[in-house]
């Protein structure tokens, strides 16, 4: 392992990493399990191709740390904790199979420490093969082997917190009207836009994949927006569905919008560009808040929950805890990032 990893794990917060290379394909497999105080980790698994190893460490470490914030605010029995497959190039066929029957392995290896589901880069048909080598994954039937995609239900929690975001900005929640650019229309993106513009939205819709792109916009009437220009067009919401650290320094500058709301996990680049959003007068949905509702929804279901009335009423209670973030963030004149930290830390001491 390098130094650069060794240093990476030595510096951080959280409570372990579990590694793995799997060298029939090359992939390096880390397991980042951030805090356990309100039960075992779980967090989705990522399959993505990075620059070198570390810099999928690094992703699995702020995604973990957010999933951390996300089971305390949502209030499920479940630690913060995140995989990440650090492929050299895209799998498919028996490279793919066999790399996530040995990553079920692993997950077995480690009794129920980490439970998955997925993610970027993962499909349900993907935690169907995981699972037919370990039980600890959501979303799966473990008798039938049926699965359940999480995207729809993240992106209905989405669209409850849009509207609770817009009635903080606009003073009014009403959809209809309104210009959401969606930054990446894939599992949770795609059903967003369908949501949005069957309540009135004017879809904007951009996407690295121009085929998805124009596909997806001509299905819901929206407009195709090139990557290049996602964040400068003036829009009312943005909402980053893609990648991790879309919000920095360069980007936030660059943002023609009043509102940001999406389903993108761990979307600050650092902690800092919650304070630029602010100061920029743009409101912030914190990631782990709004985007919670696929985890909601399999994490009901792994606890025996699978009334989809009750699974609808847990995923829209995603409004009133943003309504009460902006509220305390707009008392106190700061970012709801800030708010929201605070609500988790106070979450956490109480377990």
């Amino acid at each position: 392992m390098s130094s650069g990893i060794e240093a990476q794990i030595e510096a951080w917060e959280g409570e372990a990493v579990v590694t793995r290379f799997d060298r029939a394909t090359s992939t390096w497999i880390f397991i980042a399990i951030h805090n356990t105080t309100l039960g075992p980790a779980a967090g989705g698994t990522r399959m993505r191709t990075y620059a070198n190893p570390a810099a999928g460490l690094t992703d699995a470490m702020r995604l973990a740390a957010g999933m951390t914030a996300k089971w305390a605010v949502i209030g499920l029995p479940f630690g913060g904790g995140k995989a990440v497959l650090a492929v050299p190039e895209p799998l498919s066929g028996d490279a793919r199979t066999g790399l996530l029957r040995v990553y079920g392995a692993l997950l077995t290896s480690l009794h129920g420490s980490f439970q998955t589901g997925v993610d970027l880069g993962t499909t349900s048909e993907d935690m169907r093969i995981v699972a037919g080598t370990t039980r600890y994954v959501h979303g799966v039937d473990p008798v039938t082997g049926t699965t359940e995609d999480p995207g729809p239900f993240t992106a209905r929690g989405v669209v409850r917190g849009i509207e609770a975001a817009l009635a903080v900005a606009f003073g009014s929640d009403v959809l209809n009207g309104r210009s959401v650019l969606i930054q990446g229309v894939g599992d949770v993106g795609h059903p967003l836009a369908r949501m949005l513009s069957d309540a009135g939205a004017r879809v904007l819709v951009s996407d690295i994949d121009e085929d998805r792109a124009r596909q997806v916009a001509a299905e819901v009437g929206g407009e195709i927006v090139e990557p290049a220009a996602t964040f400068s067009t003036p829009c009312d919401v943005f909402a980053p569905c893609a990648v991790t650290g879309v919000l920095n320094q360069e980007t936030i500058q660059q943002l023609a919008c009043r509102v940001v709301a999406g389903s993108a996990n761990a979307q600050l680049g650092e902690p800092d560009d919650a304070d630029r959003l602010h100061q920029r007068g743009i409101l912030y949905a914190p990631d782990y808040v709004i985007n919670a509702g696929g985890a909601t929804a399999l994490g009901l279901m792994a606890t025996g929950v699978d009334d989809n009335q009750e699974l609808k009423a847990r995923i829209d209670d995603i409004r009133p805890t943003l309504e009460a973030i902006f509220a305390e963030a707009g008392e106190r004149n700061e970012s709801p990032f800030a708010a929201s930290r605070r609500r988790v830390e106070t979450l956490l001491a109480r377990s």
